[in-house]
């Protein structure tokens, strides 16, 4: 033990088999959700045999998302036109107002085609644990929205959380009149 003490002390620090770009990628990568050092890595090592075109596209429509990527100023859905499509689209019923949680729970909606009405998006919910408030979400503007347009209906489509069930409450207190 005494001698493994030593040695390590002795011992110069290792250089990492892993050339600085690519280490610097799987880094970068292990930021994104769920991502691991393990899956970080598969994915880098994937770019790496990829063809430079392929690497070069990816890394473009990151920066194209983050440059064109924007949220709408009525619903707060994500588009590259303000208003988006759905906001904009005389077909749609603006006195039906969907509110979602997030910009997915959106898409997973329109995907079904049963909604003909808007959409408004919280960008999230009530969590007091993780210190998100009222005041962090879209429920103001959505409470001027639904009085300045008018709206006969707001469908409460919060995720079936105990975040969700409470943020619909919140929303539900402040429309109730």
């Amino acid at each position: 033990s005494a001698l493994f003490r030593s040695l390590a002390r002795q011992a110069p620090p290792m250089a990492s088999p892993i050339p600085p770009s690519l280490e610097h990628l799987v880094t970068h990568l292990m930021k994104l959700p769920t991502i691991g050092r393990k899956s970080a890595e598969r994915l880098a090592f994937y770019v790496l045999r990829e063809p430079r075109e392929a690497a070069v596209a990816l890394a473009k429509a990151i920066v194209a998302v983050k440059d064109n990527v924007i949220h709408c100023g009525v619903c707060f859905n994500l588009t590259e036109a303000d208003p988006c499509s759905i906001c904009s689209d005389p077909g749609r019923d603006q006195a039906e107002i969907w509110v979602v949680e997030q910009p997915k729970d959106l898409l997973a909606l329109e995907a079904t085609g049963l909604i003909r009405g808007v959409y408004h998006v919280l960008m999230g919910h009530v969590a007091p644990l993780e210190k998100i408030g009222p005041g962090d979400l879209t429920i103001d503007a959505l409470v001027r929205r639904v009085k300045s347009a008018g709206a006969s209906e707001v469908v409460l489509a919060t995720n079936p959380t105990l975040e969700g069930d409470g943020t619909a409450l919140h929303i539900e207190s402040l429309l109730s009149d």
